[in-house]
């Protein structure tokens, strides 16, 4: 009888967790890269998100980018509106990427009263150096005006120097 007990107590315990649901999917990383605008000597993270059926309007997004110089992540926030299929997230300037690092970005998902839904820990790597950057924006205005600031005397650009 006491075998009988012990056995209707482990199976009690044992078949709740065999019905447990797998943490549902809300977003899925559509694309990650760095982008190197040359006319603006500005670099930065870009990450698309694809919206899965299951993500809730009005929940938010929040991106950490590894900040390349080093220091406390950059952080993006973006609420998710009804007819966003997509979610785009870009970081704030970067400076001192180098090739073949690998970056942490971590991304979480906020229902609209803050649980966290989700969470995403991924890398990028960049196949660029910032030292292709030059130190200064190349042109202004609309109608490409040079600066003086991005070109060294003799018309050559002005490239970053490596950081560290």
């Amino acid at each position: 009888m006491r075998a009988l007990a012990i056995v209707a107590m482990l199976a009690a315990l044992i078949l709740p967790a065999g019905c447990q649901r797998e943490a549902e999917d809300y977003v899925s990383i559509k694309g990650k890269v760095f982008i190197f605008n040359i006319r603006y000597a500005r670099a930065f993270y870009m990450l698309t998100l694809n919206r899965l059926p299951a993500t809730p309007d009005n929940a938010v997004v929040i991106a950490e980018f590894e900040d390349p110089r080093g220091g406390p992540a950059l952080v993006q926030e973006q609420k998710v509106f009804p007819n966003m299929s997509r979610i785009d997230l870009q970081s704030p300037d970067v400076d001192c990427v180098v090739t073949d690092k690998a970056y942490k970005i971590r991304i979480r998902l906020l229902s609209p009263t803050g649980e966290v839904l989700q969470t995403i820990d991924t890398t990028l790597e960049s196949t660029l150096d910032a030292t292709m950057l030059p130190e200064h924006a190349l042109f202004e205005g609309p109608v490409y005006t040079r600066t003086q600031k991005g070109y060294n005397a003799d018309g050559s650009i002005r490239f970053r120097k490596k950081c560290g």
